[in-house]
């Protein structure tokens, strides 16, 4: 089957992704039903609201770290069938909501969900991938969160034509989480584990047959044997040290140096500017009316004159921008031009696109003590505003939006793949992101526009010279080669320095490993 399953497999483990994508958006079209807000007595703007999209990113810090946990012992399809399970139930309870409590339970249910399935999907795409294409394929996470997000709207934008009376205006939306559910349940089944998880667990016959069916093209069994033979020759490597627990991630200088860049990439991800928005007239300290694009556009859309359906038509087509772009990117530059590159020129143009920005939001009027300013409908400053916001998601499509997948995943060596990917997206990822959705918009309502020359100074002084300085380029290189690109041992030697605990039986046994050769 070779190329044709291997891609059929990555699109199909992104449903994950679309989840992702999907229970990321979904509220942003559901605090615009007058029956939600009628219904839970809130608003738009109100704590309320703040505290469904806050639990969400807290569930998914606790997800992603979970998932450290189980992708090493059930596997990496076994952690997304668990994620979709999770977000099934929780999907239920939204969509069955009779008070804030059983919202709140599920909004958690689903980040927790989602925050397993963000870590996971990319690692299994990862280990499934061939070199050359492994950035397309591992894109296709990337691809199917925004395709999430675009389904999530038009949804919304339909549901919406119903009376302001009915709840299906809200209810639905939430309730259309299940169907990539039961899609990923029904369906992961019949695709295989890892090749590399099953090698780790002495499954090599199954592994082999994996590689051929993923691999094979019916001239390569070379390049597939000699691919067995240096994962098998890399895992040996690393069984030879293996420790318990998650400390070992740090005590290893190139696992600690990895863990580190691959947490750095995520944190420069939210750090791009890419979570805010234009400023708006809510202003106070107390409203968390404007914490990210994807939840709070539509409030930025009003503000600007943008109203009712035609609000979430806007949305809509914002939702469709970032995907296109990501797709073009993925499909013909991601695995030629490399990884590094595009993160350079992305943190420039994303920079300068926030400073065009920030001197256009400096131009628009500005509350004073909670006064409301009219929309500016029209206006040549706020069409202005929207346009540079659409430049910041198509640039942040072609560089940070992908290659954070893909470059996390890839730079990961087999020993601590599972809990140095559960780390690096809770807390660089997850746990960044929750923090800037609960200072923005008071950082934004106490000094408005110039908000954003925080975000324009961290990747002008940090973002922009540690990827220069200390990223590798790792594209069309096999995972093993990799390790040996970060001075790793996948062939020749392990760590002169690591000290580890080794646990049997409950006892745990002081071991100091020295340099230990590797058989050829």
């Amino acid at each position: 089957m070779g190329k044709f399953f291997m891609i059929s497999l990555a699109i199909f483990a992104a449903t994950g992704s679309f989840l992702f994508g999907y229970d990321s958006g979904v509220m942003t079209d559901v605090i615009q039903s007058p029956h939600f807000l009628t219904y839970f007595n809130t608003s738009k703007t109100s704590p309320i609201i703040g505290a469904i999209n806050s639990t969400f990113s807290g569930g998914a810090v606790f997800g992603s770290l979970m998932g450290g946990f189980t992708m090493d012992r059930l596997g990496r399809k076994w952690t997304i069938m668990i994620g979709a399970m999770i977000c099934f139930v929780g999907a239920i309870l939204q969509a069955a909501a009779v008070h804030l409590a059983m919202m709140l339970v599920g909004r958690i249910m689903a980040g927790w969900a989602v925050g397993l399935m963000s870590m996971s999907v990319p690692v299994y795409q990862s280990e499934c991938a061939h070199p050359k294409i492994r950035g397309l394929v591992v894109g296709m996470a990337q691809q199917m969160i925004g395709v999430g997000f675009i389904v999530s709207t038009w949804i919304g934008y339909g549901a919406a034509h119903v009376p302001a009376t009915n709840a299906f205006s809200w209810r639905f939306p939430l309730a259309f989480q299940t169907v990539p559910c039961v899609i990923l349940l029904i369906g992961l089944p019949f695709f295989p584990e890892s090749p590399r998880h099953l090698m780790e667990h002495g499954e090599e016959d199954e592994a082999m047959r994996v590689l051929n069916k993923l691999h094979y093209d019916g001239t390569n069994q070379e390049w597939i044997q000699s691919e067995f033979e240096e994962i098998r020759s890399t895992i040996s490597a690393e069984k030879a040290i293996t420790a318990p627990g998650w400390l070992v991630m740090f005590k290893v200088p190139q696992w600690r140096n990895r863990l580190l860049q691959a947490t750095l990439v995520q944190v420069f991800t939210q750090m791009t500017g890419y979570v805010l928005p234009a400023y708006t007239s809510r202003s106070s300290a107390n409203s968390p009316s404007i914490n990210v694009i994807g939840y709070y556009q539509t409030i930025m859309y009003e503000f600007l004159g943008i109203t009712g359906q035609r609000n979430l038509l806007v949305t809509g087509i914002y939702n469709c921008v970032g995907p296109f772009a990501n797709l073009i990117f993925i499909v013909f530059i991601l695995d030629r031009l490399g990884r590094r590159i595009p993160l350079l020129v992305g943190t420039v143009a994303i920079t300068i696109a926030l400073i065009c920005e920030a001197a256009i939001n400096s131009q628009i009027p500005q509350p004073v003590d909670g006064e409301v300013i009219e929309a500016h409908s029209g206006d040549g400053k706020s069409i202005a505003g929207v346009f540079f916001i659409f430049c910041v998601t198509v640039i942040f499509s072609g560089s940070f939006g992908s290659i954070s997948w893909v470059y996390m995943s890839e730079i990961m060596p087999m020993q601590i793949r599972g809990r140095g990917s559960a780390f690096a997206t809770g807390i660089g990822n997850w746990l960044v992101s929750t923090i800037w959705s609960q200072v923005s918009p008071i950082g934004l309502g106490a000094i408005t526009w110039k908000y954003y020359f925080i975000f324009i100074a961290f990747n002008i002084l940090i973002t922009f010279p540690t990827i220069y300085f200390t990223f590798k380029e790792t594209k069309q290189m096999s995972l093993e080669e990799i390790d040996l690109l970060f001075g790793g041992r996948a062939l020749g030697t392990l760590p002169e320095d690591l000290d580890k605990d080794v646990v049997r039986d409950g006892s745990v046994t002081f071991v100091a490993e020295k340099e230990t050769k590797l058989e050829a």
